[in-house]
């Protein structure tokens, strides 16, 4: 491949590196908001959602621009593929959390929060997921891929725990409806932004190994 397909390659990588650290913070800004309550972090939040689009915009047009002009192969294609894949999840999570955001100013002209039950604990796990996610990406780490897979797990019981026990508030108390199904939509997106960080994850052991393991029953002969 000439040297210009590499620097544009390079650069792609350097964009998309940028693009991760904006979507990490989002995670652990709107983290900080729930838990501490710190208002002053919501503007940030809706400005680094705005930042993340325009990074996917560009992303994208420059790997098409370097797909049509160069047709790259093999290993080279793979990683422009991978490449708009992560860009796609990384924009995703930045949806999410924008979507906490806005559940969380509803909440905060309902009255307090708290309690927030396991949410705090929950969000913790999705921001370390990301982090890790991210870092196996960069650094082609297989195992620590699997590591943030196993992860997901944890999540999703946390999810159904806290969704069982707002439930079961609701019941008791029909005033806090409203609040309790706020916490749901919150729970549910962190839930969500574990699934991108798993997808995250799934491309790093793909770009790794060559091997699709999102749909491993897929690949069992047929009865």
């Amino acid at each position: 491949m000439p040297r210009q397909f590499d620097e544009g390659l390079n650069e792609l990588k350097r964009r998309l590196l940028t693009m991760g650290a904006i979507a990490e913070e989002m995670v652990h800004g709107i983290i900080a908001t729930l838990v501490d309550r710190d208002v002053h972090l919501l503007e940030k939040i809706e400005t680094s959602e705005l930042e993340l689009d325009r990074f996917q915009k560009e992303i994208d047009d420059e790997t098409v621009r370097l797909i049509s002009v160069y047709t790259p192969v093999a290993k080279d294609l793979r990683l422009l593929l991978m490449t708009a894949r992560l860009n796609a999840e990384l924009e995703r999570i930045g949806d999410q959390t924008f979507n906490i955001l806005k559940v969380f100013v509803t909440l905060l002209e309902q009255g307090p929060l708290d309690p927030l039950l396991d949410l705090p604990r929950m969000a913790g796990i999705v921001e370390e997921m990301v982090h890790r996610a991210l870092n196996a990406f960069v650094d082609g780490s297989e195992r620590e891929a699997m590591k943030v897979i196993a992860m997901d797990d944890r999540v999703d019981n946390l999810n159904d725990e806290i969704f069982n026990e707002l439930v079961a508030r609701m019941h008791a108390d029909p005033a806090c409806v409203s609040r309790a199904l706020g916490l749901i939509l919150v729970a549910r997106a962190f839930e969500r932004i574990a699934d991108h960080a798993v997808n995250i994850a799934e491309d790093t052991v793909y770009a790794a190994r060559g091997q699709d393991i999102r749909h491993p029953e897929a690949d069992e002969p047929a009865p």
